[in-house]
């Protein structure tokens, strides 16, 4: 495994480098998660490649990228044992080169929704730096975790509308035991904290239990748990077609939910048919 930092080191590196390439982009802080990333990644293809980059674009004024958790190491150890070829871990003068980007993707009305209601822009930046990203890695399949559901969608819609020429793929969430979804952001919880925020993973399985009961029946019933709960507040709880629109009276639907649990705000969602 090779660990390269600057534009011109990753450049000499992907030389020669045999395909098909898979890209899993990181921000760090890996954790069993991400390692089902890169395992997808090596099951498929001859290469693997991680980029590691604390994305500033994606975080707004109030928000934690100061305080959001490296672990470059760590990660390193993780990756190794993950038979990832490349890690690229640049700094943020390598990504944007000439300061923030004049010209951005723009996520279109799905960004307005959901997390982009609550973090204004923040789509735009994940897109922008998954745009850098995919050009300069030039992968023939990239990986994303379906923990961050909203983005993958957009992501996939970007590489579609704009004929990037690379296979977008998901992986399914990864639980702790008790079913609280794995997050860089779970290492900000308290003890009490946790506990609260399993009401996160509760809401959702009681919602897609009653799938069979139709589109009311999931939210009312999620939304009973999650107002049952004293230590979070929902941002939002929505029921919406797998690619986001609106919700069908019957089949394949995605089951989303936002919440800050203490001072940590945390995402989930399940897959459900109605």
């Amino acid at each position: 495994m090779k660990l390269v930092r600057s534009r011109a080191e990753f450049t000499a590196a992907r030389v020669g480098l045999p395909g098909p390439i898979g890209l899993v982009p990181t921000m760090g802080a890996l954790h069993a998660g991400h390692v089902a990333l890169l395992d997808a990644a090596r099951a498929d293809c001859a290469t693997v490649i991680t980029t590691n980059f604390v994305n500033p674009m994606q975080f707004g004024p109030t928000e934690d990228l100061a305080r959001y958790p490296r672990s470059l190491e760590a990660d390193l150890i993780r990756c190794q044992r993950a038979g990832v070829d490349i890690v690229w871990a640049p700094a943020v003068e390598d990504v944007y080169p000439h300061g923030t980007p004049q010209v951005t993707v723009q996520p279109g009305p799905l960004g307005e929704l959901l997390e982009g209601a609550v973090r204004p822009g923040h789509f735009v930046g994940v897109l922008t730096v998954v745009a850098k990203f995919l050009h300069l890695v030039r992968p023939d399949r990239a990986y994303f975790g379906e923990k961050d559901y909203q983005q993958l969608t957009l992501i996939r819609q970007m590489a579609d509308d704009l004929e990037l020429g690379v296979g977008i793929v998901g992986v399914p969430i990864v639980r702790e035991p008790d079913g609280l979804a794995l997050s860089s952001r779970n290492h900000y919880l308290s003890a009490d904290d946790r506990q609260h925020a399993l009401a996160l993973s509760r809401a959702l399985f009681a919602g897609r239990a009653q799938a069979g009961e139709g589109a009311l029946s999931v939210i009312s019933r999620a939304a009973g748990v999650l107002v049952a709960e004293p230590g979070i507040a929902v941002d939002y709880l929505d029921l919406r077609a797998t690619d986001l629109g609106e919700v069908p009276e019957h089949g394949p639907a995605r089951l989303l939910v936002a919440a800050r649990v203490g001072s940590t705000r945390l995402i989930d969602n399940v897959g459900l048919e109605l």
